[in-house]
């Protein structure tokens, strides 16, 4: 066999084993990034032009994240926030809407103490999705109600239905249960034993369940 055709053979072979290397890697990084941000990761994708595109954002938002100082919450507060929104359900009886304003301003607070920045919605919810991907529906949902109502008076049940939206990325941040799509339909820590229990109105208690 001429050297000339040897030496083809082998630039080809080492051209189709980087090919297939290249597609192996590309598949596993779409695996990790699913596994990350769960639902996020479609969204993101419909989101941007390309999967590839889309990708490179998630994976910006990795890097990102790595750099923050995440901290759990002591229990001392954790109770104190529980308390806090416990006394905010409370006024939701006669202020429906002052009580979401303050629960959306709780949460802010809650996320400052976990070492997340507050900059802005969008990059709070950025910097939420690599942990607290599944609360991420929640936490749309409850503010777009509250920009809403900012712009037209919503109904009594619309500012409800936005406390159990705002809970639910509550009782996520208070405990340490997000940890990106993995904690998808688990129980949250916090839910069990001395952990949050949720009230029927939307309220957070802290105790030892009965």
């Amino acid at each position: 066999m001429p050297t000339w055709l040897v030496i083809i053979i082998v630039i080809a072979a080492i051209l189709v084993v980087g090919v297939a290397a290249w597609f192996v890697l590309a598949e596993q990084r779409k695996r990790r990034l699913r596994d990350t941000f769960g639902p996020e990761y479609d969204r993101a994708v419909e989101e941007h032009e390309s999967p590839r595109e889309a990708e490179r954002e998630l994976s910006s938002r990795v890097k990102r994240h790595s750099d923050l100082d995440i901290r759990p919450l002591p229990e001392t507060t954790k109770d104190r926030y529980a308390q806090e929104w416990a006394l905010i359900q409370e006024q939701f009886v006669d202020r429906p809407s002052g009580a979401v304003v303050e629960a959306d301003r709780v949460l802010v607070s809650l996320m400052a103490e976990r070492g997340y920045p507050t900059e802005g919605y969008d990059q709070q919810l950025a910097d939420l999705s690599v942990r607290h991907a599944n609360a991420l529906r929640h936490y749309r949902a409850g503010h777009d109600t509250l920009v809403r109502h900012r712009e037209s008076e919503m109904s009594t049940e619309d500012m409800r239905e936005a406390m159990k939206h705002y809970r639910e990325v509550f009782e996520d941040l208070l405990t340490d249960a997000g940890e990106g799509a993995e904690s998808h339909g688990k129980q949250a820590p916090g839910n069990r034993g001395n952990g949050t229990r949720r009230g029927d109105d939307g309220s957070a208690r802290r105790g030892t369940d009965r």
